[in-house]
């Protein structure tokens, strides 16, 4: 059971962090307040509280909403220096 909740926290934490890169990337490109250095903290909080709710289920812990939210806020700011790089 143990390893079953390790790798739905792994695929939480590569999840959040994929798709909040190419959210950055492709939809707020052109959205002058993604360069605000808060804006990946407040993304990765919000995602964290979106999360919790799920930690209600038996496998999922409040530990992987922690972690899901952790890897949207890198995620968040992965895509922000990549749309300062040019490679968006």
């Amino acid at each position: 059971m143990g390893l079953i909740a390790l790798s739905i926290t792994i695929a939480a934490a590569v999840g959040g962090f994929v798709v909040a890169k190419n959210f950055v990337r492709r939809r707020l490109r052109f959205v002058d307040g993604v360069n605000n250095p808060v804006f990946p903290i407040a993304a990765g909080l919000l995602a964290a509280v979106v999360a919790l709710p799920a930690a209600l289920l038996p496998i999922v812990t409040m530990g992987t909403a922690a972690i899901f939210g952790i890897g949207a806020g890198v995620g968040t700011a992965s895509g922000v220096k990549a749309l300062r790089r040019g490679d968006g």
